[in-house]
């Protein structure tokens, strides 16, 4: 049998890299796909000007990913052309990342996940989600968009949990759901208690703790 990998991902805003976090201090290494993404845009920043031209690029000449982001957001072909060329940089660089882990288990944290290189070894899946309200507010809260610009970010995922479904094609990872609501109005601290233990039972289940 080989080393154990866990795939974590979430919806937009449900909290997905503060799990990471405490799969982090349990001791796990955790890959943050998300941001291994930035580093397959830098080197195939040449392509990528190419194909989208000289406008995506910043004051330093380098990518503007919000430039990029905009420039390809709705636009089914246009984002198919770009992860035409970044996915197989950022899927070469995970399973560098992989090999690099020896027998340890490990974390890859997407938002993707469904599309990686690595998911079919998958041993389980830890799905984040959080409520509607609270979603919309760590949107408008971190990322500082419009009320409709986060609504279209929403809508662009609909569909995403059935990706995962116990019940989908070929499963073979186990699928457990996280509830990260964060803050409750009837709570005067974060609901981390019930998340950590939800996250140690996943971890005994697995045979990782």
């Amino acid at each position: 049998m080989g080393k154990k990998i866990i795939g974590l991902t979430g919806t937009y805003c449900a909290g997905k890299n503060h799990v990471a976090g405490l799969l982090e201090q349990r001791g796990l290494p955790v890959l943050d796909v998300d941001r291994l993404g930035h580093q397959a845009i830098a080197e195939e920043q040449e392509a990528i000007v190419a194909r989208f031209g000289a406008g995506i690029l910043g004051p330093g000449g380098e990518v503007d990913r919000r430039r990029l982001g905009a420039r390809v957001f709705g636009k089914p072909e246009e984002l198919a052309a770009l992860e035409a060329l970044v996915h197989p940089a950022a899927n070469r660089l995970t399973l560098r990342w992989l090999e690099a882990q020896g027998d340890r288990p490990c974390v890859i944290n997407a938002a993707l996940l469904h599309r990686s290189s690595v998911f079919e070894r998958l041993d389980a899946v830890i799905l984040v989600r959080a409520p509607l309200l609270t979603r919309l507010l760590r949107a408008r809260k971190r990322d500082n968009l419009s009320w409709p610009a986060i609504i279209r970010r929403f809508r662009s995922q609909r569909g995403f949990f059935s990706r995962y479904s116990d019940k989908s094609p070929g499963k073979i990872a186990d699928i457990y759901v996280v509830d990260n609501r964060g803050y409750s109005v009837f709570a005067s601290r974060p609901l981390t208690n019930a998340l950590e233990r939800r996250i140690d039972e996943i971890l005994a289940k697995e045979g990782i703790r």
